[in-house]
């Protein structure tokens, strides 16, 4: 299982560890997964998935996983994320609520 986010497909970035001395030997910085369930209101569907904690501190606050998908850019988002963003886009769109929303 490979240590990226589900949703924004952050990965683990390298670096160096730096001594008194100023020696460098590389290292890896991980990402901070956590395993969460995240609720659709739009598609009353719940979804299991490993985010990151950023990644979940934003969700929180842009209302939800659906005002999350909703108001990120799709290049910035997961092959996964992209087929949820339209299936909510598509059930926002049959209920009216999108221009309720903007």
């Amino acid at each position: 299982m490979s240590r990226t986010c589900d949703l924004l497909g952050t990965g683990p970035m390298s670096g160096h560890n730096v001594s008194h001395s100023n020696i460098k030997s590389k290292r890896r910085f991980q990402v901070n997964l956590c395993n969460v369930t995240l609720r659709s209101d739009a598609l009353g569907q719940d979804y299991r998935m490993r985010i990151a904690a950023k990644t979940l501190r934003t969700v929180d606050f842009k209302g939800g996983l659906d005002g999350f998908l909703t108001g990120t850019k799709n290049k910035k988002l997961t092959d996964k994320a992209k087929s949820m963003k339209k299936a909510v886009a598509a059930s926002l769109e049959a209920t009216g609520e999108s221009e309720a929303a903007a």
